[in-house]
């Protein structure tokens, strides 16, 4: 499995398991089909509410001797109710007890949004706290606790535009070593992107394959599809792939790292021989031009009339 390299020679499997929206009752025998397939990276989060699950998975696979601990790469999220600099450790501590695993190999802040302790997703302005009452930098400086402390080995952020980034660097310790973002060809975040590898920035892309499954409440009426586009499938029948692939092949051509999510087996066995598809430079170049423009994943519902963030807090102009 190719990998990506963090500065201090630890390296990350460039493809992994995403778990968002993938139910209690699924995530356990995904994550351990995954881990038989060959996948060493398993990506999680506490507002998944699937960790304990995960867990358990984590734990069946160390104790049959199908993987050790230090072969996997194992990430978590920092949900928004837990931004302020006392509730970083603790909020990491249950995720690992969750886990069942004494530290993480990475640890991100989910998004820079921040709600008030106890609340999952804030509704009204009073569930809300702004920049004033709890800056990134303090959130930040929780981060950079536990890198100190060994609970994560690795720390980074995930939805942060270059603006909140340079934020973050100008007042840190620890510059963030990760950026997980929606990526695919309708939105290549080339200028993101960009600054990233000119900080030494990694980068994750999250929805690679469109994110069809979510919710219809967070759909808008008519969005475009990636894996039924015209210019994936033909690629895709040139190589004789699914346009799956094609799409995760994408970001592992520019050396990105990509999660997709799946609980159907053989799906995780496609996804995964996705590395072994030889994107030329004309596929790339065709991705590259593929003539749509979209953000399935848009943030709206942090940014409602009550509201204090705009998505103007969260996205790059494209």
């Amino acid at each position: 499995m190719k990998s990506i390299t963090f500065s201090n020679g630890d390296q990350m499997p460039i493809i992994g398991l995403g778990t968002w929206k993938s139910k209690p009752g699924e995530v356990y025998q995904a994550v351990l089909w995954a881990i038989e397939a060959g996948y060493r990276h398993i990506d999680c989060a506490a507002i998944y509410d699937n960790e304990k699950e995960v867990g358990n998975a984590l734990d069946k696979a160390f104790k049959d001797g199908v993987v050790k601990r230090e072969e996997l790469f194992i990430t978590s999220k920092l949900w928004n109710s837990n931004h302020r600099l006392d509730d970083v450790v603790p909020a990491l501590k249950k995720t690992l007890k969750d886990l069942q695993l004494e530290c993480l190999d990475l640890y991100l802040i989910h998004w820079p949004i921040s709600f008030k302790k106890g609340v999952l997703f804030a509704q009204t302005r009073e569930e809300f706290y702004t920049y004033g009452d709890v800056p990134l930098s303090q959130t930040w400086e929780g981060m950079e606790e536990v890198k100190k402390m060994g609970l994560a080995k690795h720390i980074g952020v995930s939805n942060f535009n270059i603006t909140k980034l340079e934020e973050i660097i100008k007042s840190s310790q620890f510059a963030p070593e990760m950026n997980q973002v929606e990526m695919h060809p309708f939105l290549p975040q080339d200028k993101l992107v960009n600054f990233c590898r000119s900080k030494n920035i990694l980068m994750t892309a999250y929805s690679p394959l469109g994110s069809g499954d979510r919710a219809t409440a967070n759909k808008k009426a008519n969005e475009p599809s990636l894996l039924e586009n015209e210019v994936v499938k033909e690629i895709a029948s040139k190589h004789r792939v699914s346009s799956a692939q094609i799409l995760i092949s994408y970001s592992v051509h520019r050396n990105i790292a990509v999660i997709p999510k799946s609980v159907n087996q053989d799906r995780i066995v496609q996804n995964l021989a996705s590395i072994e598809v030889n994107l030329d430079e004309i596929d790339m170049q065709k991705l590259a031009n593929i003539g749509t423009a979209y953000r399935f994943i848009d943030g709206s519902f942090f940014t409602g009339t009550q509201s204090p963030y705009k998505l103007t807090d969260l996205w790059e102009k494209e």
